[in-house]
């Protein structure tokens, strides 16, 4: 019996068996403290410190006479006694441990710490007790036996996000992943990322958002540098030609070149060179104005001036085979008021442009990381207000072509034709340089700006080249004989015999039907040259009637003529 009872082991469970039937009897202990020991001050069967409610545990008062239960215990409701008792419950049980409850009705959390161990001088493993917890931890820690680790690990089911990083709940509150923000995103609080919208920026530990610094071409940039060079330089050369012109104001060379469209024509090129100054500035209300009517404005005045130069020529020389009276609008009063409406229109679509899309700045977002500050034109509206002066170019260009064939002392007919052929390959190419590079607002405006310096640069010297040529380096040869044609003068002199008569230019003309010709017509030299095969059926001194009747058409055009399209032929 002895040998039995030392080699009993009670059941783990046992102790919570016990402590259950404690903490009913120290409740119902508790109870008949209450109740059955103020019997005396409760009138009327009804109790005054605890009163039941009905419930699903209320049961009728049976009482046996043996026991020392009051009847208010018996009648006592069971569910105010689990809250009221029970549940309030505290004693030290057999083993030495607190009993209570939360209320919940859980008990006290209690735990013995095993750490799985190699057993000593063995092959075996077993669970020690290293430590416990109870409202507290108590560890042994040099008991622990840690694998494959020197030092303590760390125990968490997840561990603190880093800065920029967010918590992903997986289940347990106390299990979560981390997620990153986006790069473009601020930490809002601990589960959430938030935009910081455009033009922000978060700051490195994703707390809160920055202003993006704000991008527009810089003067001291490479972008900016080159155009300006290009069109420092072409504002130089424009203002040397203006000052050379005016310096050789009366002189037959300027007279001859048409000084009052050679001046505002002049006037374009310069105002094209003046627009990479305002193109680079930096965005503001002024600086789009002028960038608006600069680009657009300039064109017109450089086309308008060709087209009304290309379209005189043209009428002048396509005449004679049609009319024998004086040509209308030749004269340089009305090809200035001609070109002045030609301006106009521009003007005109420039101001509509400004009233449907005001001028102002605007902010572009290529990408979320940059801000480039430009001004509210929409490319496709740029282009849009660019159509007339396209139209223009391929008007001016049209002429060019018609009057590519006349004489040798109207090259200036040529040169315009190769400014125009010019131009059209200029802004071929540059159309779609412009859109395909709409992403890099330095480039866009680089090629602008260079795209108009080439064909302001284009018009400069195509047209005034060989005129400065003779100005500066052959003045000699600025004078009236060189602009006519010495063959036709000699044969018109043989064959009329007669007087000049001045004209109102200053300059002496044989009378009609004699074989003398002006360089302001190259049918005058045609027909000169042809008037010694027409000789042979009759007199050589007498043109036949068709060569004299061209001869008075182109006689009666020289009035208005003036000598403004011949170009000094160097001999």
């Amino acid at each position: 019996m002895c040998l039995y009872f030392f080699r009993y082991e009670q059941e783990s469970k046992t102790q919570f068996v016990v402590d259950a039937v404690y903490a009913f009897a120290h409740a119902l202990h508790h109870l008949h403290t209450d109740l059955c020991t103020q019997n005396n001050e409760n009138e009327g069967g009804q109790q005054s410190h605890h009163a039941h409610s009905e419930s699903v545990w209320y049961r009728k008062p049976v009482v046996d006479i043996h026991s020392q239960a009051c009847p208010d215990m018996a009648s006592y409701d069971g569910k105010d006694f689990y809250n009221n008792y029970l549940l309030n419950v505290s004693f030290v049980d057999l083993a030495g441990s607190e009993v209570k409850f939360d209320r919940q009705g859980d008990g006290l959390a209690r735990y013995d710490i095993l750490n799985y161990q190699r057993l000593d001088n063995s092959t075996g493993y077993q669970y020690k007790v290293i430590g416990k917890w109870f409202n507290n931890l108590e560890l042994n820690l040099e008991t622990v036996v840690w694998n494959k680790e020197q030092e303590m690990p760390t125990s968490a089911c997840s561990l603190p996000c880093k800065a920029g990083m967010i918590k992903k709940q997986q289940g347990d509150t106390c299990c979560w992943i981390c997620d990153s923000c986006e790069p473009y995103e601020y930490v809002y609080d601990e589960f959430t990322c938030r935009d910081c919208g455009p033009g922000l920026w978060p700051y490195p530990d994703k707390l809160s958002c920055f202003a993006l610094s704000i991008q527009y071409m810089s003067w001291n940039s490479l972008f900016a540098i080159v155009p300006m060079i290009v069109a420092l330089i072409g504002i130089t050369m424009t203002i040397f030609v203006i000052v050379l012109f005016a310096k050789n104001h009366d002189t037959p060379l300027v007279r001859a070149s048409g000084r009052e469209l050679s001046y505002t024509l002049l006037f374009g090129i310069l105002v094209c060179y003046c627009n990479t100054l305002a193109l680079i500035a930096k965005p503001t209300i002024g600086s789009c104005v002028l960038q608006r009517f600069g680009i657009g404005v300039g064109f017109s005045i450089i086309y308008s001036a060709l087209l009304t130069k290309t379209n005189r020529i043209s009428r002048i020389f396509h005449s004679a085979s049609k009319s024998a009276q004086r040509l209308k609008y030749i004269s340089p009063q009305s090809q200035v008021v001609i070109t002045s409406s030609l301006i106009a229109i521009q003007v005109l679509i420039t101001m509509i442009w400004m009233i449907v899309e005001p001028p102002g700045t605007r902010f572009y977002y290529p990408d979320r990381t940059e801000v480039i500050l430009k001004c509210n034109i929409q490319d496709m509206s740029f282009l849009f207000s660019q159509l007339y002066n396209m139209i223009l170019i391929t008007i001016c260009t049209v002429y060019a072509i018609k009057t590519r064939k006349i004489p040798e002392n109207f090259n200036e007919s040529k040169f315009i034709g190769f400014t125009m052929y010019t131009t059209c390959i200029i802004w071929l190419a540059f159309v779609p340089i412009y859109f395909g590079t709409g992403n890099s607002y330095e480039i866009q405006i680089t090629t602008l700006c260079i795209s108009i310096s080439l064909s302001a640069s284009v018009a400069l010297i195509c047209l005034y080249s060989p005129k400065v040529y003779i100005l500066v380096f052959h003045p000699d040869k600025n004078v009236r004989k060189l602009t006519m044609n010495s063959t036709v003068y000699r044969r018109s002199a043989t064959t009329a015999g007669g007087q000049a008569m001045p004209t109102s230019s200053g300059y002496s003309r044989t009378p009609l039907g004699t074989g003398v010709g002006i360089s302001a017509s190259a049918n005058a030299a045609t027909i000169a040259a042809s008037s010694g095969r027409a000789s042979q059926s009759g007199s050589q001194n007498s043109p036949s009637p068709d060569i004299t009747h061209k001869q008075t058409i182109i006689q009666n055009n020289e009035e208005a003529w003036i000598d403004s399209q011949a170009t000094p032929k160097c001999e």
